[in-house]
């Protein structure tokens, strides 16, 4: 049985939307959830939040089990578009489309065909939670946006001695010195001195 729920006027482009929805369309649902969580496309919260919508309605109207859903599509349609516009030099005017879209998502708990391939993106484990319970955190336990650290030094030098033995030697570069910066001083006016 197919099931759809519905998201109007969602505030992205139904261009970009479409390039988040081909990544998760045949997937179950589990792990089209997954999928969305990691992906860094802010469509991708969208998508979900029509996904989770989908499942919801087919558990709470159907009574069907949440573990058999997988997602068959998702239709992204243009919606209304809002114009804005911003001042631009000698007095013209330049046009802000500030476009919306329409989502629509269809799961289904049939079984697909024999010969029609299963569509796996991520291995699962056996207990597959419907959303990722934990964030990615720092030892602190608060979600951290920085880069990662490089490996020091002492641990790069650790490599196996045979290319010495074989001849080759490995030959460290060195960073230029920096000049330590000067301050400009404001120098005094020669004069009379009077």
């Amino acid at each position: 049985m197919e099931v759809v729920a519905t998201a109007k006027w969602v505030r992205t482009t139904a261009r970009k939307a479409r390039l988040v929805t081909h990544m998760v369309e045949g997937l179950s649902v589990a792990e089209a959830l997954v999928v969305l969580r990691y992906s860094p496309r802010s469509a991708a919260r969208d998508v979900a939040k029509v996904i989770k919508s989908a499942a919801a309605n087919a558990e709470h109207n159907y009574n069907l089990d949440a573990a058999t859903l997988r997602v068959i599509r998702i239709e992204v349609d243009g919606a209304t578009i809002i114009k804005r516009w911003r001042a631009k030099p000698r007095g013209m005017a330049g046009s802000i489309f500030k476009r919306t879209s329409h989502l629509r998502a269809v799961v289904t708990d049939d079984e697909l065909p024999e010969h029609v391939r299963r569509r796996r993106a991520v291995r699962l484990p056996r207990a597959a939670v419907a959303t990722p319970l934990a964030s990615p955190t720092t030892s602190a336990g608060i979600a951290s946006s920085r880069r990662r650290r490089r490996v020091p030094v002492a641990a790069e030098a650790e490599e196996p001695e045979s290319q010495e033995s074989q001849g080759q030697v490995a030959v460290e570069e060195e960073e230029p010195a920096r000049a330590p910066r000067r301050r400009r001083t404001r120098k005094a006016p020669e004069g009379d001195g009077e």
